[in-house]
């Protein structure tokens, strides 16, 4: 089995903000993971990503704020989204 896409999108927030989502499911997890997602959710304003969450190779799943990368508890797909739904509420406003 190999990995399959499952969403790959942008979505316009402002002319100068916008969040991408990336999310394949894998057939084994990402080293570091105990899931079966790859995933890569960004938060870009004025060309600059300000926040990300990801689940690199090796580091699991975590995310930046800034300048700041810290781990995160991976539990559903929904949580996830909802975790950087509110971030990204927190940094626009």
């Amino acid at each position: 089995m190999e990995a399959v896409l499952i969403e790959k999108s942008r979505t316009a927030l402002s002319d100068t903000a916008f969040f991408e989502t990336v999310l394949w499911h894998v057939p084994i997890p990402v080293p570091g993971s105990n899931h079966h997602f790859k995933y890569r959710l960004a938060l870009i304003v004025n060309g600059e990503c300000v926040m990300r969450y990801d689940n690199e190779r090796g580091k699991g799943d975590h995310r930046h704020l800034g300048d700041i990368e810290e781990p995160m508890e991976f539990t559903t797909l929904e949580a996830l989204f909802d975790a950087f739904q509110a971030d990204m509420e927190r940094i626009l406003a």
